[in-house]
């Protein structure tokens, strides 16, 4: 768990100027928009718009939903991947190194990961898409603890997890699919 927590957030801390890609994902026509519109014509426009408003930090911010988030997804992942595998092995349902079995680790790993990140992952985005005033701070969220405390106040404790079936199926197969691989290269 810890393992995964930190690989997971490291990671993440290093390439989250790379979530450019949340204000890119959000634009739309005027007609149809929903929420804060960034308006940038390219991957590049972006970059440079955004470190000639706020400089470097400002490729940061964000930061404090996404590193959480991959941190729990991570551990989740890991964690309940190596323990399903393990269960359903001493149950006799698959072999020992069988590929079934490392199937359905993957599977419980990906309805894991769903459900322990999706949370974060609604932080997450909010906190990179959010309008912000001229020094770079959020004009929605005040960081991380005050976008969950809004989300659950306005919107419930089920406002946490929007979009939970679109994060499964992205994530299910992924982690099944790169859990798989990895335990079959593991073996080679």
């Amino acid at each position: 768990v810890a393992a995964g927590a930190w690989g997971g957030a490291s990671s993440l801390a290093v390439v989250s100027p790379t979530q450019v890609k949340t204000h890119l994902q959000a634009q739309t026509l005027a007609v149809v928009a929903v929420g804060h519109q960034h308006n940038h014509e390219s991957i590049s426009a972006a970059f440079e718009s955004i470190y000639k408003q706020h400089g470097v930090a400002g490729l940061w911010r964000g930061v404090t939903g996404a590193v959480p988030r991959v941190a729990v997804g991570s551990a989740a992942q890991l964690a309940t991947f190596a323990s399903a595998k393990d269960w359903v092995c001493e149950r006799q349902w698959f072999g020992e190194g069988s590929w079934a079995a490392v199937l359905a680790g993957g599977m419980v790993s990906g309805v894991a990961v769903a459900v322990t990140m999706t949370p974060f992952d609604v932080v997450s985005t909010r906190l990179y898409n959010q309008p912000v005033d001229a020094d770079g701070t959020g004009k929605l969220y005040r960081g991380f603890l005050d976008c969950i405390l809004q989300i659950s106040s306005k919107e419930g404790l089920l406002g946490l997890y929007k979009g939970i079936g679109a994060v499964y199926l992205r994530l299910g197969p992924h982690t099944v699919l790169s859990l798989f691989f990895w335990d079959e290269l593991r073996k080679m």
